[in-house]
């Protein structure tokens, strides 16, 4: 079981429930060492002074502000620890609002709170199910490893949910990021409808367990290949998007597509199924909506188009 990355309580007007904080979200990330190329000699990373060469110790360093032109001002870790905030063990909720209000922007990492202590469960149970019933989030502001976070408390399934959120000055917004954006010129109605035709035809319910981090599974076969020694395939690269000519025909064929279940695409391969590659075969079986094609082999994909 997973250690608590926090430990306080959790306060709500006179009602104090000892809670523990747990990340609810796993990294699958593949991380690798690095080695110089054709020995097996890895590569360090090392705290080096910039004009002597010499390698420094972690106590010997300072952080420096820098205020351009060269300059810098100096602060020692100490000073900074001075003006931390407090190691406050309280998540105080000063607020409820509306969840559907958070714009999912604010949103930032995910931990689950559970009641520290048995004595406690009932206090805890009740603020949950209160939340559950109103449907709104509590607000609160909390210390995790020295540094303040603004927080949602809400109710998931049978425990709380703790959301850390972005602080408004941490936002950046678009013209702020990208510049001048382009005028957007006025849809003609009829596109209009017919884009939302397509998001209707695109409609289904929302199955997170459908979509698998492809790439990672992707490099986990190359790892294993290699390690066996056998030769590493490569999908072929998906063709670029053709030009948009008539916005209106584009998002009618693709309406049709939906509806008829692809069958256009199909003939303009000018291929049989069995000699097209799996990005080809991935491609026509997103275009006739194949449920779980994401999960497919390329067996499974030409057995799947064959139904359709």
């Amino acid at each position: 079981m997973a250690r608590p990355v926090w430990s306080g309580a959790l306060s709500l007007g006179l009602v104090t429930v000892p809670v523990e904080l747990y990340p609810a979200v796993a990294d699958h990330t593949i991380h690798f060492h690095q080695f110089e190329r054709g020995t097996s000699d890895r590569i360090r990373n090392r705290r080096v002074n910039e004009r002597t060469g010499e390698e420094v110790t972690q106590d010997e360093i300072v952080k420096g502000y820098d205020l351009g032109g060269g300059d810098h001002v100096l602060v020692e870790p100490d000073e900074l620890d001075e003006i931390a905030p407090e190691r406050s063990r309280r998540i105080d909720i000063e607020q409820f609002v509306e969840l559907d209000e958070i714009d999912p922007w604010f949103f930032d990492k995910t931990y689950w709170l559970k009641p520290a202590k048995e004595d406690f469960a009932k206090a805890y149970g009740l603020l949950l199910q209160a939340m559950d019933r109103s449907e709104k989030a509590g607000i609160a502001k909390f210390v995790l490893r020295g540094k303040e976070y603004l927080a949602a408390v809400r109710a998931g399934e049978d425990v709380m949910v703790l959301n850390t959120l972005h602080f408004v000055a941490d936002l950046r917004k678009p013209k702020d990021v990208m510049g001048t954006l382009p005028q957007l010129p006025k849809p003609r109605p009829k596109e209009l409808d017919m884009a939302l035709a397509l998001v209707d035809e695109m409609t289904a319910p929302w199955k997170p367990e459908d979509y698998r981090d492809e790439y990672s599974k992707r490099v986990e076969e190359l790892i294993k290949a290699k390690e066996a020694g056998k030769e590493i395939t490569h999908e072929e690269e998906p063709e670029p998007s053709a030009d948009v000519v008539d916005l209106f025909e584009a998002l009618s064929r693709s309406v049709k597509n939906r509806k008829s279940g692809g069958k256009e695409p199909k003939k303009k391969a000018g291929k049989k199924l069995a000699e097209l590659s799996k990005s080809e075969l991935d491609k026509l079986a997103r275009e006739q909506g194949v449920k779980g094609r994401s999960k497919m082999t390329r067996a499974e994909l030409e057995k799947a188009l064959k139904a359709s």
